[in-house]
């Protein structure tokens, strides 16, 4: 058999020939089919109407555009109009006019505009819709919000959408969302067959949290008795469940409450206990701490803003050595002159505290100050129901730290082991050759050092203002009396205590009612114990 090979102008002329009748035959068909539902959308809401509104959403949601996000975002946020002409157009994030039908840009605004109006059932409509149009969005984060758009607005329309993207879903945690999600609308939708509305009940329990009550309390009355009591089951167990966590979480505030007491009351535990002053100018030690965490941290925006990561590990050592260097003058200077005269003391430093508040107020205002966070402390994670910040973490990791490394140099140097004997007997200490002068200055410069330390760590959960001292203060001295004056073990547990049972006592007494009712115990239980948990050792403290 012989093969005629046809020229190459003839098998040209073919392709196009094809080609034409291809597109003749689905060209218009498609463009049709996109542009049909585009269109219907349009005239819906052209006619100003809440339920034709509802429906244009959903012919939108339903088209696939590339414009229909942004049209129905644009809904949202009041950016939708229709104008004279009865043209539907929506101005986009830039600024320009987007025609809804051809997804063309605008080159001017159509006379006669007036925006789409919105109600709540509308809004409804437009949740539904975006979360139907990103549950499967090539990004994560758009994946998880919306089924949890779509888990919140329960809606039986996006059923089909949420049972294609749990198919398409890799990342297990946005597939429990969409499970949970998908069980909502099964548990809350009428003509449902009562197994199926049971396996929903298991979903919904097993996600646990507060958010699985509202769809477990809306089964409907069509619902048979299994079904209606395996969803108060599953209510009570989660409210058992939300329970245990919330007791987790005041905990865990209390910890971090406490780690902030503890670092406020290390300083004063050293000085009153070597020393025997009450200290009221310690809380100022405190804001001096804070404040020099936040010039520092000016100096860096205006000088190295690429140093600004590094800004807390720069101002701890220097807080450090200015608190304490003020600490060493105040004892050098007012202090030692009125050892043995406590009231006059306490007067004394209360004076000094007004002074360093004043003149805080005069050189930095008595605004308050920011100051920012690095990013290493920035964001939280989740454990269970209870989600921990970073900063809350990093701040209890250093109040341990800075208690440990006080501990360390009390046992281990030999400043310590003076201090440890002044503080046992401070005319045995003298007789033997210790300078217990130097070691009142010492002490009382490493107390009000510590104290600027905490200030480095309150200036990232607290106003850092004048008055950032006085809000510590009393609790730190109701610390230090608790856990045993000049005991670091005792003022741990204290400070740890204190900041547990506050917590736990406000969601009942409230912040204020708690605090007193804090109060009046420690004061029945000095009765009980005048030297609190941990008393010291010692011939002078035992005479």
């Amino acid at each position: 058999m012989r093969i005629t090979r046809l020229p190459l102008t003839a098998l040209r002329r073919l392709a196009s020939c094809l080609f034409l009748g291809l597109f003749l035959m689905f060209g218009p068909q498609t463009h049709a089919a996109l542009a049909g539902p585009l269109e219907d959308a349009a005239e819906l809401f052209a006619r100003d109407s809440f339920s034709d509104t509802a429906k244009a959403i959903e012919l939108l949601a339903d088209s696939g555009a590339e414009q229909a996000g942004p049209a129905i975002e644009a809904l949202n946020d009041r950016r939708l109009f229709v104008a004279a002409d009865k043209t539907v157009y929506f101005r986009d994030a830039t600024g320009a006019f987007i025609a809804l039908v051809t997804g063309a840009k605008l080159p001017a605004e159509p006379s006669g505009g007036s925006g789409v109006r919105v109600n709540n059932r509308i809004r409804s409509a437009i949740n539904t819709a975006l979360g139907t149009l990103t549950l499967q969005a090539p990004d994560p984060a758009k994946r998880r919000a919306a089924a949890e758009a779509v888990f919140k607005s329960r809606s039986p329309d996006s059923e089909s959408a949420l049972q294609a993207a749990i198919r398409n879903e890799k990342v297990a945690a946005i597939r429990e969302i969409q499970q949970s999600a998908l069980a909502a609308i099964i548990a809350t939708s009428p003509n449902r067959s009562d197994i199926d509305r049971l396996a929903a009940i298991e979903v919904l329990k097993e996600r646990g949290d507060r958010e699985a009550l509202t769809p477990l309390n809306q089964i409907p009355d069509s619902a048979g008795v299994n079904v209606k009591d395996a969803a108060k089951a599953a209510v009570q167990t989660i409210n058992n469940r939300l329970a245990t966590w919330s007791a987790v979480q005041n905990a865990w505030y209390g910890i971090s409450l406490g780690s902030v007491l503890l670092l406020a009351a290390i300083g004063l535990a050293i000085t009153f206990g070597v020393m025997g002053i009450i200290n009221m100018a310690h809380g100022e030690m405190v804001m001096i701490g804070a404040y020099a965490t936040f010039v520092i941290q000016e100096i860096i925006r205006q000088n190295a803003p690429g140093l600004f990561e590094y800004s807390l590990a720069i101002a701890i050592p220097a807080a450090f050595i200015i608190a304490g260097t003020i600490g060493i003058a105040m004892e050098r200077l007012v202090i030692r002159h009125l050892y043995g005269r406590p009231l006059e003391t306490l007067l004394a430093t209360w004076g000094i505290s007004l002074i360093l508040m004043q003149a805080t107020r005069t050189l930095f205002g008595p605004t308050n100050r920011e100051v920012g966070a690095p990013a290493f402390m920035s964001g939280s994670f989740r454990i269970g129901l209870i989600d921990i910040t970073y900063g809350r973490v990093w701040i209890v990791g250093f109040a341990l730290v800075v208690f440990f490394a006080v501990l360390a140099l009390l046992r281990f140097t030999p400043l310590g082991l003076q201090m440890r004997a002044v503080t046992q007997n401070r005319r045995m200490a003298a007789s033997m050759g210790i300078r217990t002068a130097r070691v009142d200055a010492l002490t009382f410069g490493l107390g009000s050092g510590i104290a600027g330390l905490a200030g480095v760590a309150l200036s990232q959960i607290d106003n850092v203002s004048p008055n950032l001292g006085q809000s510590y203060i009393i609790d730190s001295f109701m610390v230090v009396v608790f856990g045993g004056v000049g005991n670091l073990w005792g003022t741990l547990v204290a400070a740890l205590s204190l900041g547990i049972a506050n917590k736990f006592l406000e969601p009942f007494a409230g912040a204020v009612l708690g605090k007193i009712a804090l109060l009046v115990f420690i004061i029945l239980f000095i009765q009980k114990r005048p030297r609190g948990l941990f008393a010291l050792k010692g011939r002078a403290v035992e005479q």
